[in-house]
């Protein structure tokens, strides 16, 4: 399959532009923001809101933000890491040896 000059030229681009200061300082912003949405999330389950019209949907995601400090709160203060990495069945099978 031949492919146009296009794509490859794109993506030669981005990575030259992925390279610039300016650009890892704003994907550094952007990577926080993603990863407190996946937190939440993965923590609460909150993919959609169960309510109907905007002051009880407002309302869940006021509790949502609240519930998520308390459980960086609590992990700051005892010293536990928030992250969660999943353990490979090869992993687990290593640790069980």
């Amino acid at each position: 399959m031949l492919r146009t000059r296009d794509i490859p030229e794109a993506v030669e681009h981005a990575r030259t532009e992925q390279a610039t200061d300016e650009w890892k300082q704003r994907y550094a912003t952007r990577s926080g923001v993603e990863g407190t949405i996946h937190q939440t999330a993965a923590v609460t389950g909150i993919r959609r809101s169960r309510y109907i019209g905007l002051p009880k949907t407002r309302l869940a995601h006021v509790f949502t933000a609240t519930a998520l400090n308390l459980i960086r709160l609590d992990a700051w203060w005892s010293g536990k890491s928030t992250d969660q990495r999943s353990t490979s069945h090869l992993a687990r099978l290593d640790l069980a040896a």
